[in-house]
Order: C-alpha cells, then structure tokens, then sequence
C-alpha cells in the first residue's frame, strides 16, 4: 500500500499542467493545489538514560499535501478533499493522512456538508472553552505546522443564516479523542507507571453515542456574539483502575460530558476585546465524589489584541477553570495523589513583528499558569523566502515546579524545530 500511494503521487504530480484542464471540465472546475514539508525536531539538552523510544528525535517527518477542490457547473454542490502522504523517521512510519474530505451543498440561506471536516468555533487563541471538536497536541508540543493542531472528524453539518442570526448544527457519529503525547516520544507523569496491563474503550459507534454541537450566533452592537451547547465526551481519558489501593490493570475511558457557552468578540479601545465562558457538566460525577473522573466546572476567557505600531501586534489572555463540588472532590482523592485547585488560572501572550516587507515573521507565544507554577513557550522565526517557498524554526520549551501538572510534566521535553515549506 505504501508503495502504491508513492507511485500514484509521483506519476501525478508533473501531469498537473497537461491533464488539470481537461479534468477540471470534467469534475466541475477542479482546481487542486499542494505543498511538500519537511519537518524536524530534536531534544534540548541532555536527558540521561531513560529516554523514550523515539530517542532524542520527537519529529522526523517528509510530507506531501494534496487539496482538490470543484463545484458542480450549475453551482450549488461542490466538493473538498485534503490528504498528507508522510514518512515519520522517528518511529519508521509511512501513512495517509486523510485530512478532510467532504461533500456540500447550498441553495439560499442554507448548506450542508458531509464527510469529514475540521470545525474551529470559540475565540479563544490557543485556549478553547466551547471548541470540543478533535485536536492533536503532539503536533503543537513537537513543532509542527500550527494547521495540524485541529483534525478532522467524520460529520454532518448545516448551517442556515438570516438577517437576524445564523445557526450551525454539526452531529459526529464516530468519537474521536484527542491526541496526547505518550511515552513513545515524550517524558510524562504517569500516576500508575507500575502497571502495564492496559487497556482503552471508546464510546461505541451507536446512535446514542453521537455527539451534538449547536452555535447560534449574530452581530449585536458591533460584536460578533454566540450562543453554543454540546452533547458528547470528554476527548482527555480519564483512568479507571481495577483497585485504587493496588491495581493490576488501567481503563482508559471517555466520560459523557455537555458544556453550554457564550462568546463575545469586538472592537474596543483601539483593540480586539475577545470573552468566552462555558459550563461543563460532567454526567457521569454529577455527584463530584469519583476522583478518576472530571468533576463538573466553569471555565473562562478574556482576552485583548492591539496593534500598537504597523506589523507589530500583542495579545494578553486570562483563563480560568473552576471546579464544581470542590470540597467532594478533596475527600474522595487518594492518599498520595497530586491534589488539583479549586480554581486553576493560565496566562497568555502572543508578540508577533513582521519585517522586510512581511517576508519575516518573528513572534513569541507563551503559557503561565500561577496557580500551577508551570509555563510553555513558544518563540519562532519564520523566513518567506520566495513566494513558495517558506523555513521555519522555532522551539518548545515547558517548565514547571511540579511534575505532576499538565506543562510541568513536560520539563524534560524541551525542543528545537526545523522545517520547510513548498506550496505550488
């Protein structure tokens, strides 16, 4: 199979000119467009002995990506396919990646699409509160383009819009998690280390399992406001041990989960103002008295971007998450086992500088969290060097005074990365 998608790219590829004509005829005004990528990333530092099996190499990666694109002549339907085709060096893999692929439809004031989508909802930068769709944080914490942050998830989704306000309805009959990073490539905690016996399940593809996303949305005074709500999982497992004085064997599970939420975004005081706040009712520990699962919680954003000076723009976030049922949660934990805050509290700022005529980007985005004592920066330098062409590199770099906290955990993860882009 492998084989068989290098031939098929490679006998592509110079064929574009002499066929795209005839075949964009043929499909409704094909138009399609790609890019090759290499992308490397290695460890800060010394780690000692015990390091992971991808070694001190986090990404090692060559990657081809095809968009095609068209529209029925008439108009009206249309479809939009994106695949990478990658070889990873860090763990010996090639695959496909089949980024999106869907079919649509428009007449009026509503379309629909079907098949697999990358949906991106809330205002949040790098923070997401009412945004539950699927998304990779290897890709963002070993350096890789930030696109492949958010993934695809196979989903039907309408949209009607009106003068007085406009609804989007997305239905994801088949649970995607997010990914995290493993033990594979990165150092991370792990409460049970001592037990390999593992196993992980997933929400059964039923009908009762598909998850249900609505946003209602419209200007009121200048703002772009929103109303959201969602019915489906927590896409961060949650262990279950078999025994919590000495277990033999872990469950990976997703617990039920429904967030309702509101967004406000708009000009103000020469800036941006960006608000966002959700409540997440976690079904299955109403209660708040199981440790192993999620207690139910508010979480908030506010956030400011202003452009103080030409190519120059600064972005502050505050966010919060506060947990319901606080005193439940204290004394049903462990003995042992690190201790959460009723309110955990994260910052954030982004710089970005654009020089020499935008072909150099310079730009620093970084998270603190004061209540956890942890941190997560990420400064990079981007070179436009022709207009296909662009090299990047950049760093990951995680600290913290505990490792037991989301970004402390990461301590030993710092990274250089390196890449480079050709679009055609």
């Amino acid at each position: 199979m492998e084989r068989a998608w290098i031939l098929v790219v490679l006998f592509l590829a110079p064929c574009r000119s002499a066929w795209a004509g005839d075949l964009a005829s043929g499909l409704g005004g094909l138009e399609w467009h790609g890019s090759v990528q290499v992308n490397y990333a290695s460890r800060l530092g010394a780690t000692g002995q015990g390091k992971p099996p991808s070694g001190d190499f986090l990404l090692g990666e060559e990657r081809l990506q095809l968009q095609l694109s068209g529209a029925a002549p008439k108009g009206g339907a249309g479809y939009f396919v994106k695949a990478d085709f990658f070889r990873d060096e860090a763990d010996g893999r090639s695959d496909m990646d089949m980024r999106e692929a869907y079919l649509s439809y428009a007449e009026g004031p509503w379309d629909l699409r079907a098949g697999r989508q990358i949906h991106t909802w809330g205002v949040g930068d790098l923070l997401f509160i009412n945004d539950l769709f699927p998304k990779n944080y290897v890709a963002l914490f070993s350096g890789r383009p930030m696109e492949y942050l958010k993934t695809g998830a196979s989903s039907l989704k309408t949209s009607f819009y009106s003068d007085q306000a406009s609804l989007d309805l997305v239905a994801i009959p088949f649970f995607e998690p997010d990914q995290l990073p493993t033990s594979q490539r990165f150092f991370i905690f792990d409460p049970f280390q001592q037990v390999a016996n593992r196993t992980e399940s997933r929400p059964r593809h039923d009908l009762g399992n598909t998850e249900l996303a609505a946003r209602l949305y419209r200007s009121i005074l200048g703002f772009d406001a929103a109303l959201y709500a969602y019915r489906g999982f927590f896409r961060t497992p949650s262990m279950e041990p078999d025994s919590m004085t000495a277990p033999s064997k872990l469950t990976m599970v997703y617990p039920r989960l429904s967030v309702y939420g509101a967004s406000l975004q708009g000009n103000a005081a020469g800036g941006v103002l960006s608000l966002e706040a959700g409540c997440y009712d976690s079904r299955q520990d109403r209660a708040g008295s199981n440790p192993m699962i999620p207690n139910s919680q508010t979480r908030f954003l506010a956030g400011y971007q202003r452009s103080p000076w030409t190519d120059f723009t600064a972005g502050l976030q505050y966010y919060g998450e506060y947990m319901h049922r606080y005193d439940r949660y204290e004394a049903s934990l462990p003995a042992g086992f690190p201790k959460q805050d009723r309110l955990r509290q994260l910052l954030t700022l982004r710089l970005t500088q654009l020089l020499k005529y935008q072909t150099w980007k310079l730009s620093l985005f970084s998270f603190w969290s004061p209540t956890d004592e942890d941190f997560y920066f990420i400064p990079e330098a981007a070179w436009r060097m022709t207009d296909e062409l662009t090299a990047t590199m950049g760093a990951n770099i995680f600290g913290g005074a505990r490792s037991t906290t989301f970004l402390g955990q990461l301590n030993r993860n710092d990274n250089l990365y390196l890449a480079m882009r050709y679009e055609f």
